[in-house]
């Protein structure tokens, strides 16, 4: 069973689709709600999500911004965007980033149903290659046992490689190593006990913190060394991790006390 995000500013089509779509016959076990692409990334946190419905014209974040962050955060999600026909030429780029679906306002039940449909096919279809993916690795490489010198190495390594590169992502990683993105996301779980997105922010974070005791470099420049194109967003993720500031770490520390 699956579960589904529906992501409109407006609660009437929310509502509409919570109880006019047979969940149940489609394979859907919950449905979650946002207004709008900040709360929905907020239900992502706390919820496994499987399949996502989300308007692309919303107030506060964008449903193109929202679905290039939803996807970065959990790259096996499937997406369906719901846009009106002033909105088309927003969502032929959704596609190239990733959304798998969108369909043109005013929509029926009958066009939830198959939009949902078509996304629940398209999950079964990635989960089963990645099964059997899975199982081939297991078989030829010894994956399923201890893997401390072959696959964990590569992908330590790789991190390593690219914590600059902010454009990195595990669809790049899935790429050269030769996996699917759904199966990599399962292995990389397995192997460091956290998803990708989080553990590579964890690693670009506690470099920041050796640059930051070691160098005279700016907040600006410490972040785009790690892979963070946004000095804001570097310091409020700094700050949401070790509860202080670059800048109140960095003299904390340098008046000797530990961290």
């Amino acid at each position: 069973m699956y579960n589904l995000l529906v992501v409109d500013d407006e609660s009437i089509i929310r509502r509409g689709i919570r109880e006019l779509v047979d969940f149940y016959g489609l394979g859907i076990d919950q449905c979650f709600e946002a207004e709008n692409g900040e709360e929905a990334l907020k239900v992502m946190e706390h919820h496994r999500i499987d399949l996502i419905l989300a308007d692309i014209n919303m107030p506060r974040m964008s449903g193109l911004e929202f679905c290039r962050h939803a996807k970065e955060r959990e790259e096996a999600v499937k997406i369906a965007i719901l846009t009106g026909y002033d909105y088309l030429d927003y969502a032929i780029r959704a596609i190239k980033i990733g959304v798998d679906d969108y369909a043109l306002k005013p929509l029926s039940k009958d066009d939830i149903q198959k939009l949902l449909f078509g996304l629940v096919e398209k999950k079964k279809k990635a989960d089963s290659f990645s099964a059997v993916q899975q199982a081939v690795d297991n078989l030829t490489s010894g994956v399923g046992a201890d893997d401390s010198g072959g696959v964990k190495k590569q992908m330590t390594d790789m991190l390593e490689k690219h914590l600059s590169d902010s454009g990195f992502s595990l669809s790049a990683m899935a790429s050269q190593l030769g996996y699917s993105v759904s199966y990599l996301s399962t292995l990389f779980k397995k192997y460091f006990g956290e998803n990708f997105r989080d553990y590579l922010l964890d690693l670009r974070l506690e470099h920041a913190k050796i640059l930051l005791l070691s160098t005279q470099m700016k907040n600006y420049e410490i972040a785009a060394a790690v892979g963070i194109d946004d000095p804001n967003y570097f310091s409020v993720c700094f700050r949401r991790k070790y509860n202080q500031t670059p800048k109140e770490f960095k003299a904390e520390v340098g008046r000797g006390k530990q961290m």
